[in-house]
C-alpha cells in the first residue's frame, strides 16, 4: 500500500507513524506532508528516512497514493480534499471538517466498520477523540438492549489541545512550584492544578463545541437519530490519555454482571474492574497503549433502567492515529 500522511509534524502525525510501524501496517511507499515550516524535516519509519514535502494544490503529489490520513485542521481538509483524493486515493480525515457531512461516513470500526466501504467522495471522517472512546464503551451495552439516553462528563488530557498544550502544562507547573506567575496562552486560564469546564468555544444553547461533536457525533456513529446524549467536557492537568464518566439508560434494564460480561468480550475494550483492590482504568496506566479501559461498572441508583461506568483511552492513539488505522485495515481486509 502506498501511504501519505498530512500533518506529519503534528502530534497526531507522529502518532501515525508509530502506530503504522508498530501494526505492521502494510506500507510500499511513504509520503509524509506538512506545512512550509515543517518541510524538509527527516523522520524515520521502519528502517527508512523519509523527507517531509510541503503540501501543495498538485494533484500528482497524491498519485498512486492509496490511503491519505490526514490531520492538520479543518480549513487544510476543506481546502485540499480534492486534491488529496483526485488520484483515487482514500482520505482518512482527524478533523471536524466533514463529520457530519451526509456522503462522507463517521467511522469507528468496532462500532460501524461496515460504514467505511461507502464514501462516495473517496473521505472518511474520524470522529472526535471523546466520541470514539464512548462509543466503543457504548456498543456492547446497545448490543444487549438499545440505549436511551447518555450522560457524559469528560475529563480531557492537555495533549488534546496539541504538543502546545501539553508545553503549557509543564511550563505552569514549573512556574508555580518555583513560586512564579504562570504564563497563559494556549488554555483560557491556568491549567496547572485546576479545571477548566470549557473545551472549544461555547455554542448558543450554552453547550461548547466540543460537547455538541459529542451529542452529534454518537448519534450517527451508532445509526440512533432518536439517541438522546448530554455531555460536559473538562480540560484536566493530565498530560495524556482522556477519561469519562458515563450513565447510560437502555430500553431494558441491564445488569450490572451482564455489562461486566459484554464489556470483557468486547472488541476493542478492555475491562479493569476490581475497585475492593483498587483496580480501575487511570490516565497513568492507559497513556501510550490502544484499547478503551472500562471500570467502575455499577447500577445507577437514580435510574431503574440505568448503568454507570468510567472510561480511560489514551485519546492520541484510539482516539485519532490508531482509530484512522484501523479504518484503512478494516477496508483492506473487506477487499480480500
Amino acid at each position: 500500500m502506498n501511504v501519505a500522511i498530512v500533518g506529519a509534524s503534528g502530534a497526531v502525525g507522529q502518532e501515525f507513524l508509530r502506530v503504522l510501524e508498530s501494526t505492521a501496517f502494510p506500507v510500499d511507499e511513504l509520503r509524509l506532508f506538512g506545512s512550509a515550516r515543517s518541510a524538509g524535516r527527516f523522520y524515520d519509519f521502519a528502517g527508512r528516512r523519509v523527507q517531509v514535502r510541503e503540501l501543495t494544490s498538485k494533484p500528482d503529489d497524491f498519485a498512486g497514493i492509496d490511503f491519505a490520513f490526514v490531520s492538520a485542521g479543518a480549513g487544510v481538509s476543506r481546502d485540499y480534499a480534492d486534491v488529496i483524493t483526485s488520484g483515487g486515493a482514500i482520505m482518512i480525515d482527524n478533523s471536524s471538517a466533514f463529520r457530519m457531512d451526509a456522503d462522507v461516513p463517521l467511522v469507528v470500526p468496532e462500532v460501524n466498520g461496515e460504514d467505511a466501504l461507502t464514501a462516495p467522495r473517496g473521505i472518511i471522517a474520524n470522529p472526535n477523540c471523546t466520541t470514539i472512546q464512548m462509543v466503543v464503551a457504548l456498543k456492547p451495552i446497545a448490543d444487549i438492549s438499545p440505549i436511551r439516553r447518555v450522560h457524559v462528563s469528560t475529563y480531557q488530557a492537555a495533549s488534546g489541545a496539541g504538543a502546545s498544550g501539553m508545553e503549557e502544562l509543564e511550563a505552569q507547573t514549573r512556574q508555580l512550584v518555583g513560586g512564579e506567575v504562570p504564563t497563559v496562552d494556549k488554555f483560557a486560564w491556568q491549567l496547572a492544578f485546576n479545571l477548566i469546564p470549557h473545551i472549544d468555544t461555547f455554542t448558543d444553547n450554552g453547550y461548547t463545541r466540543e460537547e455538541m461533536k459529542m451529542h452529534f457525533e454518537t448519534k450517527k456513529i451508532m445509526h440512533a437519530p432518536e439517541l438522546e446524549v448530554s455531555a460536559t467536557c473538562v480540560r484536566v492537568p493530565v498530560m495524556r490519555a482522556h477519561s469519562e464518566a458515563v450513565w447510560v439508560e437502555t430500553e431494558e434494564p441491564v445488569g450490572v454482571d451482564a455489562a461486566r460480561k459484554a464489556f470483557a468480550e468486547a472488541d476493542g475494550v478492555v475491562l479493569v474492574d476490581n475497585p475492593a483492590a483498587k483496580s480501575y482504568p487511570m490516565p497513568l496506566d492507559c497513556a501510550g497503549l490502544d484499547p478503551v479501559f472500562v471500570g467502575r461498572v455499577r447500577a445507577d441508583l437514580a435510574n431503574p433502567r440505568g448503568l454507570t461506568f468510567w472510561t480511560v483511552s489514551d485519546q492520541i492513539r484510539k482516539g485519532a492515529a490508531l482509530n484512522a488505522v484501523q479504518i484503512a485495515q478494516y477496508i483492506i481486509s473487506r477487499r480480500r
